[in-house]
């Protein structure tokens, strides 16, 4: 199954929605994504994840978020992306279970770009500037991966609004 069902996205996007929000604010003003966050996110794979996807998908989701923290922790101890991206993004990991791989990986390369380019254009306004002075991300050269991990999630959810055919 490529994209989630309609049944998988209405059970999580009640719940993924406001911490995505959550996530994306905090890396763009802090560039940090705080670890409650990321709990909070496990809790909902934990308490919504069975219900909406079936116990198989569910426990392999578990084993996806497992592979993603350790290839997050060795990603971090290289400087590819901070510790709470690596946190975030296995948090997050179980969702996709049943996914597609290719479409994934797609959907990760477009938000990422999409991110990159339109927080490096958004902080250039004055207007924005003004709005959100004491922003971090607004002067750092490290790029809020956050915003892009939110944006991945909420759009695979969506994905399952598509019309199929």
């Amino acid at each position: 199954m490529p994209i989630p069902t309609l049944t998988q996205a209405l059970w999580f996007l009640p719940f993924c929605v406001p911490i995505a929000l959550w996530v994306s604010y905090t890396d763009l003003k802090y560039m940090k994504i705080r670890n409650n966050a990321c709990l909070a996110m496990i809790a909902v794979y934990a308490v919504i994840g069975w219900p909406a996807m079936g116990m198989h998908a569910w426990l392999w989701g578990w084993a996806i978020m497992a592979v993603v923290i350790i290839l997050g922790f060795f990603g971090n101890a290289i400087g590819l992306f901070g510790a709470g991206d690596a946190k975030f993004g296995a948090a997050m990991a179980g969702v996709f279970s049943g996914g597609d791989p290719f479409f994934i990986a797609l959907l990760y390369a477009g938000c990422s770009i999409v991110a990159l380019v339109g927080q490096r254009v958004v902080r250039k306004l004055p207007a924005v500037r003004r709005i959100a002075p004491d922003w971090v991300s607004w002067s750092s050269k490290k790029f809020p991966m956050g915003l892009a991990l939110a944006m991945m999630l909420l759009l695979y959810l969506l994905a399952a609004f598509l019309p199929k055919g």
